[in-house]
């Protein structure tokens, strides 16, 4: 069962041996080569190094201090290699976190899951896939969180708007979130338009604009 026909090639980092063998068989279900499974940062950091794979799968939380040091390892190996893809997996919900990560590299190639999402198989696969693709993706619960709290700059935004940033962030593309909103794709791309004007994002090309508004949504 594949949602592409794409083999990727991927470092694996969690600190739970059976996370990790269950994350490992999952990926090698769906076709694609973990090159590297690890244990802790350091062994993230090398793997990287010594396989230069398609894409990293990373916890936030690894030995041996048990807090931020794969998230740190990720951002480190984004500092260093930008176009670097990376999904970073939580147990809970930092909206800093995933700032952080979307603030590293250039900003494109980044994923940010609660561990939950794991469980839903196809949805998590294809997160790998458009984070591999240089897409950006953040957890729907993420997004909710932050919806509620509704503070500037996003208070510009209509209600829609609001909606369409939501979905941008959850990483859908124009096409999926026009068949979510039942709308046109023409009147998504006016809302896209709308929102990066009202947010004030410099000129930059759309892909990066898109990241721009996903890192002022997690901001607010």
């Amino acid at each position: 069962m594949r949602v592409d026909d794409r083999t990727l090639r991927v470092v694996l980092a969690e600190d739970s041996v059976l996370l990790r063998d269950g994350l490992t068989s999952l990926l090698t279900r769906f076709g694609h080569e973990v090159v590297a499974s690890v244990g802790d940062a350091e062994a993230l950091v090398a793997a990287v190094a010594e396989h230069a794979p398609d894409v990293v799968v990373t916890d936030v939380r690894m030995p041996p201090g048990f807090q931020d040091e794969g998230l740190r390892a990720a951002v480190g190996l984004r500092e260093r290699r930008p176009g670097l893809p990376v999904l970073v997996l939580s147990q809970y919900v930092q909206r800093s976190y995933a700032a952080e990560l979307l603030d590293s590299g250039d900003g494109t190639g980044v994923g940010y899951l609660l561990k939950d999402r794991v469980g839903q198989v196809e949805e998590f696969v294809e997160a790998l896939a458009e984070v591999a693709d240089g897409g950006t993706v953040v957890d729907p619960e993420v997004v909710r969180q932050l919806l509620r709290r509704r503070r500037d700059p996003l208070a510009r935004l209509s209600p829609r708007e609001r909606e369409v940033l939501a979905l941008i962030a959850e990483g859908r593309s124009n096409g999926a979130i026009a068949r979510r909103l039942v709308v046109s794709e023409a009147a998504v791309g006016k809302h896209i338009g709308s929102i990066l004007a009202k947010l004030d994002l410099p000129p930059a090309d759309d892909t990066h604009r898109r990241v721009l508004a996903v890192l002022a949504f997690l901001r607010a």
